[in-house]
Formats: structure tokens, sequence, C-alpha cells
């Protein structure tokens, strides 16, 4: 199973980038997925998860600005849609399985929130 992020790019504080997380499909609709973050020299953090039927739940950082998404029946896509962008918003964003196996991390879509 392949995991390819996109939708990244440089966005100006305040304003709005939607991600998507696109797979091969395989057992997709099965899972909890979620997206995470990385910024440069600190640790791969959890920014929102979504439950296979579709509850999501966001961390305190984003509540509010973020919201997940997934479509389980046309092209098994996850999306993140980011409002109100900040710069400690700043990172490699990827997604993957909530909880385990993890899949293969792909590379990943970088966001970068700068004046």
């Amino acid at each position: 199973v392949q995991l390819v992020e996109s939708g990244g790019g440089l966005v100006q504080p305040g304003g709005s980038l939607t991600l998507a997380c696109a797979t091969s499909g395989n057992n997709f609709s099965l899972y909890a997925m979620a997206w995470y973050r990385q910024a440069p020299g600190n640790p791969r953090e959890l920014v929102a998860h979504i439950s296979n039927l579709g509850s999501a739940i966001d961390s305190d950082s984003v509540k509010g600005r973020f919201t997940i998404s997934r479509d389980n029946a046309e092209n098994t896509t996850m999306y993140l849609q980011m409002s109100s962008l900040k710069p400690e918003d700043t990172a490699v964003y990827y997604c993957n399985r909530y909880g385990f196996p993890k899949l293969s991390w792909g590379q990943g879509t970088q966001v970068t929130v700068s004046s």
C-alpha cells in the first residue's frame, strides 16, 4: 500500500491550504487514518485523526482551524483542510494509519507559512 501526500505549498499567515492523501486503496476503509507533521528539529507529531467511519479528532493546536475528512467510497483519499494558518504550522505533513500496523511513510508534502 502506497501513501502519496499532495497539496502543500507556500502560504501567507492567515491563509488556507487543502492537503490530500491518496492511497492504493488496500483496506483503506477499515482503518482509522491520521495526519502527522514534522518541523525541522522536532519529532513527528499527530495533527488529527479520523475513524474508519468518519469521526474526526483534532489536536488542540489545530482545533477549529483544520478539518480532516475522508472519502472511502470513491477514491480512497483523505483530506486536511487547513485555514487560519500560522507560521508554527510550517512542517512536512504526512498521512498514515492512526494505529498499528503503520504503512510505509510517504514523502510528505511541505507546508510553509510565511509572509
